[in-house]
């Protein structure tokens, strides 16, 4: 806490330097949120500038009753969640109604068996993430990747810790669903 304090004290001094480490410190994080929230690629690069520079314009208001990453990662969510809103995509409801065969997603020349040996797991996994509702995303993202508690997302969510399980739960089991509607059970062991 007293690196973060001092590091806070730095940028607010105006010490350039000290502001680019906090953004190489936490730019994975701000990533993890914008890229599983915000489809658009173009945008992404935006959003996550705007995230920094928000976190810049508000940096004199931490109080350091949360950790830095949880406040940095509730400003990444917001600026999300405003994006979404304006661009007015749904933020529960499944707005890919409309799935995605597995014979869109394979070339005419390759068969099946050669699909299952060229992608992986991981592969298929991120692709059908990306197609969940954007809080799910950021959810599965947040608990998976980031490796925060439940307590953090929800206070960088702004839900109450049981929601943010119950939202955890929902998100495994529709990935869950759409993996085993789409791919062999086989293809997935391997």
């Amino acid at each position: 806490m007293a690196e973060t304090r001092q590091l806070i004290e730095q940028i607010l001094a105006g010490d350039t330097h000290a502001f680019r480490s906090l953004i190489d410190d936490y730019q994975r994080l701000v990533s993890h949120i914008v890229f599983r929230m915000v489809s658009n690629e173009s945008d992404r690069e935006d959003v996550c500038q705007d995230v920094f520079v928000k976190v810049y314009q508000n940096l004199s208001k931490f109080q350091f009753e949360a950790k830095l990453s949880t406040w940095i990662a509730r400003i990444a969510y917001n600026t999300c969640i405003n994006y979404l809103k304006k661009k007015k995509v749904p933020l529960f409801e499944d707005h890919l109604k409309e799935e995605i065969s597995i014979e869109e997603t394979i070339t005419d020349t390759s068969a099946p068996d050669d699909f299952a040996v060229e992608e992986d797991l991981s592969a298929r996994l991120k692709y059908e993430i990306n197609k969940l509702p954007p809080q799910f995303r950021a959810i599965i993202s947040l608990y998976h990747l980031d490796e925060m508690r439940y307590t953090e997302i929800a206070e960088i969510m702004d839900l109450p810790e049981g929601t943010v399980k119950s939202y955890l739960f929902r998100a495994r089991k529709l990935l869950k669903e759409r993996l085993m509607s789409k791919y062999r059970q086989e293809e997935l062991c391997r």
